[in-house]
Order: C-alpha cells, then structure tokens, then sequence
C-alpha cells in the first residue's frame, strides 16, 4: 500500500498566527489557481497575454498597416491627424469586428515614422479626441501641453548584451532619469547612459530601479500619474535611446527593474483612459470603488477580464520591448484595500484576511507575478507595501501572493522618527535592532534608510536632517561644524547598519550617498517651474576640498564590501546590544560590525563574546578618505581571546576587545 503524497507546506504551518486564517489563505489560493488556469494558453499564463501584439498601431504582413482598439459603447471611431489634417473622414473610419473591438487597415503610404495622430471616439450623446489604450509613443507639444500618438516605425534595435542574471540580493540604485542632469532641465536617457550610469557602476551597486518611465502628463507626478501605460515617456528621448541605456547596463552587469505604475490610472481623459468610450468603467471600477480619494485618480476593476489582459500584457511588454529585468509595483497597498489604507494602522494580522481587501486585485498581484517568472526565471518583483500583508512575498505555491521581495518601509520611517524627536543619546540600541530587522522569516525584504520619499518638497533628507542650514556653510573641508562633524558621522554609521541588517537586499536614491542637498521640488507654478531642486548636483561630489566627496567615497567602499564578501548571504546575528554605552555589534556572515553611537564617549579595550579567530579591520567610518578623525586603522589585525565575556551572548568562550571611538563604526572580517 502506497503512503499518501505529504501536503505541501503553506504558509500558516509556519507561523501559528495564521492558521486561524487557513480557510481564507487556501481560498484565495484556489482563486488565483482557477484564473491562471483560465487565461493560459498551453498550461502558460505568458503565452495568453499578448493584447499589446493585437491592439494598437502594427505593421501587417503585406507592410501596410493595422490599427485596432477595444471600445465597446463607442458608435465611430476615426483616426485623425497629420495625414488628414486632423479631420474625421470615412477613409480613416474604423470598423466594429464584434466583441467591442474596431480594427482599420491602411496601405504602407498613408502613414509615415513621426507622423502625430489621435483616435476621434464617438458615443451615444458625445464623442471626444483620445489616445489609443495601447499607444506605444506619445510626444507633448510644447506650446500647448497637449500629448498626441506617434508613428514609431525605425529599424530594429540590435542588443548587444545579455541579461544579467539572478538577484538574490539586490544593491538596488534609484534612480529619475529627468532630474538626473545638473543642468536645470528635464534629463535625457543619452545623458543618464553616459553620465551616470559609470557613476552607479563605479559605486557598485548592480540593481538600477528607474522611475518615471510609463508616459505621464504631469512631469511634477514623480511618474505616479500615468496616463499611457505602454508608452515610454518620450521627455527623456526615444526608445532606441533608453534600450541603448539599458543594454550598456546590462553590459556592466547591471539589472534594470523598472517602477511600474497598475495601482492607479490619471484621471485625464484627453491623454488617459478617463471616460474612454464615454463609459466610465472601461478598464475602472464603478462608483466610490473606482476613483482614489488622496490621489484624484481612477481605480483598476482588476476582477474585469479585459482590465487583467491590458495589464498582464504591460508587463509582458515592457519585458520583451525594453529588457526589462524586473518591476517594483507601486502603491501595492492602495490596491489591496478597498479604502486604500489611508488613515490606517495595520495592527494584526486581521485587517489581511476581511472584507476590507480586495481580492480581485490580489489575485492580478499574483498573476503578475506569475507571467513575469514564466518570462524570465531570473526576473524579480518588489512590492512597495506598508500594511504589511503576510504572505505577499511568499511564494504561490505555499499560499503567497509570489513577490521576490517586499519593501521594508519601516525602516525609513524609523530613521526619520529618532533623529527627529530623540537626542542622540536617548537612541535606543535594543529599538534600533529590533526595527532594523523585525522581518517575517518566510519573505525577503529590501531595506533603505531612504528613498525618493523622504528627499521630496516638504520632508527632508537624513543629510539634511542632521547638518540643515549648516550645509549651506560648512560642508568645506576647513570649515569647523560639530553640527556637520555628527552629521558626517551619523550619515555614514546610518547607512552602514541599515545595509548590514537588511533582509536580502539594499536601495539608495541617488545622490543620496554622498549627502545631496536640499530637497526634490518639480518645476510647477508654485515655485515659478523652477528646475533648480529637481536635478543633482554631482560635481559637488568631486573636488577633494568639499565633504560631498568623502561619503562618496564611504559609501563606494560599504557596497563594495558587503559584495565581496557576500554579506547577506546569512542572516545577522546579536552579539551586543548596550543601552548604557550606546553600542551595538553584530555578525554577518564573516564579518563582525561594531557601531558606537555614543556622542561623546569614546572606549578602549570594550570586550565582548565573539567566536575564537584571527580579525582584520576592513572598514571604518573614521578613515580620513571618508572624512573621519583617523582614530581607527583599516588593516589593523585583532587576536581573541579564550576568556569567557559577560558582555554579549553566551554561546561563545572567546573574547574581543576593541577601541571604539564615539560616532564611530568599525568592521573586522575572521581571517583566520
């Protein structure tokens, strides 16, 4: 008699907290199993998300051209444009082929590359101008600010790198194309490709997660207002310039994860999908559910079918139009909760397993991610969430939603938090490990001490929330500034911690790792459309006598040693956690990182339990080419000793004793 097959493990046999919510969890499981089941084509959801191959303007097989477009209650649609001096005429009409679908087919002569067209859509009682759904280029006018389609039709563009290969631990760089330049301008993709990415390579960090790409009409959104999900903002330059950028990348080894916005549509309806066909549930839900109250904007009806194929088929596209090796999903928790989670403290475990949630929209998360790694099993998602759903980046097949990583947004929020309400010596060492690692242990997280958010209008940077105006006056090499000498100081210690506890993968915004001023204000007409906040100032990273360049430097050397000695291939491990003294240490895999945050007591010999070896110091935050006081040598070789410390975790009979300086970090590697 044959045993019976053992039942895969879910996620609720690992955490006891969710099993009252077993029903709920395989449920949804199933859900999600049915629709895969029912939108794949040969047992692949990939193979039936090919909408962008289907609508839109293309290239027949006789050269000519076809066009087509989903717009159930519409009554006529025309093409209108340069060809036709933007007059709605019958030899441009298309024609309804059943199913809500119009298709027109036009000899090869009637359009041209570059030419500017729009769709005229009628309805019963109206009609307006529109884009196509799934326009793939849109340019704007610069005198009227209006956007309109274009005729895309260049020579293929010829790749000459592979992709990168698996991410299990992304050093992720964040990057704005636009705001990339110093000059006071919108940025360019040739810029950024020549410009800054040597600059991220040299860094070190081997993930580039770029914003802003998807067509937006408002430059001010941040990107986060999309209108034209399949076409690439054409503001930064062409697509044969951005595939350009993200082959050289690729060639660096460098993976390219683009932030794909499918929480929200714009609510415009000249440029967007507002009111489409003159119905407003097109691709939207109905009522109070479809319009985003914080946001102005308009709610995917992820339970309607053509709403999952426009988007499922997005994703597919971006992937194979442009290379891309990954998405980070913006604004997961707006889509998970029916009230967006606004005002809302996630306290438990039920607030992920009611009515609240809209489960339509998880079971296209989860679809998502399964065409994504059916396209490339190395690709890689991340979800900006803070409600903190379990299981979101748990694997499908154990009852999660399939994310690669989560976003750990507290840790951001906590930084801002201490050095905003606490002096430095009322830091807590036991707080700042907890929250600095408190992760479910069955989902991968991507940590930050910042990101984009905390550089906007209005908030501030951690370099200038430590030094503020001081910045303006003291960031000389011969200036004198205890208020600057913490803030280098606490910059650097900051985001070594955050990166050495982080789950499995670590992101910085740029600019951001040599203390760039300021803050992030897009042009607009409260501050004159001024572009002098949304830019970088990268030069004031390079002469030797301006502190800019220091934590440059820090923060080369940080990235640099966590990949060489691969750091985050094991979890971090407490060794001290001392309140009195304000010191923490800890292991990493190989190495030891020892911070005393204390700021004014420095200590000699500080002994605690560590395993028996041989130490060699290989990074300290006091180093002179990191604009420290040289109070530490790197290179410095330390002996334990077999002396059973008190101070630390008693699983060890050796000690080590080290010269801690305040404000200071220091990090040994077991050599032998």
């Amino acid at each position: 008699m044959s045993a019976e097959p053992r039942k895969k493990k879910m996620i609720y046999d690992a955490d006891e907290w969710l099993v009252p919510y077993k029903e709920v969890i395989d449920r949804r499981h199933e859900m999600i199993l049915d629709v895969k089941k029912r939108m794949s084509v040969d047992g692949l959801l990939s193979k039936g998300m090919n909408n962008h191959m289907y609508y839109g303007l293309h290239r027949d097989s006789k050269g000519g051209w076809i066009f087509r477009e989903w717009a159930p209650n519409a009554t006529k649609i025309y093409m209108i444009g340069e060809f036709n001096n933007w007059k709605r005429s019958d030899i441009y009409a298309l024609k309804p082929i059943g199913g809500g679908n119009w298709e027109i087919n036009l000899p090869a002569m009637f359009l041209d590359h570059g030419m500017l067209y729009k769709l005229y859509i009628e309805w019963k009682g109206g009609g307006a101008e529109r884009l196509p759904a799934y326009v793939t280029r849109t340019v704007q006018d610069p005198h009227t600010k209006t956007f309109c389609a274009q005729v895309w039709d260049p020579a293929p563009y010829e790749w000459k790198n592979g992709r990168p290969g698996k991410r299990p631990h992304p050093l992720i760089y964040e990057c704005h194309i636009g705001m990339a330049a110093e000059e006071e301008k919108v940025g360019t993709f040739e810029e950024f490709r020549l410009n800054v990415l040597p600059k991220v390579a040299d860094l070190g960090y081997d993930t580039l997660q770029i914003m802003a790409l998807q067509e937006h009409p408002y430059y001010g959104s941040f990107g986060y207002q999309v209108a034209n999900f399949y076409a690439l903002s054409s503001r930064f330059g062409t697509p044969e310039e951005f595939k350009a950028l993200v082959d050289e990348a690729h060639g660096m080894g460098i993976a390219v994860v683009m932030d794909i916005v499918h929480s929200h549509s714009v609510d415009n309806e000249v440029e967007g999908l507002g009111m489409f066909d003159g119905k407003e549930d097109l691709y939207f839900y109905t009522g109070w559910q479809g319009r985003h109250p914080a946001w102005g904007s308009r709610c995917f009806d992820y339970g309607k079918d053509e709403t999952k194929y426009f988007l499922l088929s997005n994703c597919k596209y971006w992937m194979e139009e442009y290379h891309i090796d990954g998405f980070r999903f913006d604004g997961v928790t707006s889509m998970l909760y029916w009230d967006h989670g606004l005002e809302k403290a996630f306290v438990g475990y039920d607030n992920y397993f009611n009515e609240g949630v809209d489960e339509n929209a998880l079971t296209y998360l989860a679809l998502a991610n399964i065409l994504i790694h059916e396209m490339n099993e190395d690709a890689f998602t991340i979800a900006e969430d803070v409600s903190g759903m379990a299981g979101l980046a748990a694997p499908l097949e154990k009852g999660g939603i399939g994310f690669d990583f989560r976003m750990s947004m507290g840790v951001a929020d906590n930084w801002i938090k201490w050095i905003k309400e606490l002096s430095d010596d009322q830091w807590s060492m036991g707080e700042m490990w907890w929250q600095l690692t408190n992760k479910r242990e069955d989902e991968k997280t991507i940590s930050y001490a910042e990101c984009h958010d905390q550089a906007m209008v209005g908030d501030k940077t951690i370099a200038f929330r430590l030094m503020d105006k001081e910045m303006y006056f003291s960031m000389n090499k011969d200036s004198q500034s205890d208020v600057v000498d913490r803030g280098i100081s606490l910059h650097k210690m900051i985001r070594l911690v955050t990166l050495a506890t982080c789950g499995n993968g670590y992101l910085n915004f740029m600019g951001n790792e040599f203390g760039h001023p300021e803050w992030i204000d897009f042009p607009r007409e409260g501050n004159g459309w001024s572009y002098k906040h949304a830019r970088r100032q990268w030069s004031l990273a390079e002469p030797d006598y301006l502190r800019y360049r220091y934590l440059r430097n820090f923060d080369k050397a940080m990235v640099g040693l966590v990949r060489q000695e691969a750091v985050l291939d094991e979890k971090p491990e407490l060794f001290v956690q001392d309140e009195e003294k304000k010191i923490l240490i800890f292991k990493r895999k190989n190495c030891i990182f020892a911070l005393n945050f204390n700021p004014t007591a420095s200590f000699t010999d500080y002994g605690f339990a560590a395993p028996a070896g041989k130490y060699e110091v290989v990074l300290n935050t006091d180093e002179n080419e990191f604009d420290g006081f040289s109070r530490l040598k790197t290179g410095e070789v330390h002996f334990s000793v077999p002396v059973r410390s008190e101070n630390g975790s008693g699983k060890y009979d050796d000690s080590l004793s080290l010269y801690l300086p305040s404000r200071c970090a220091v990090v040994l590697k077991k050599i032998d």
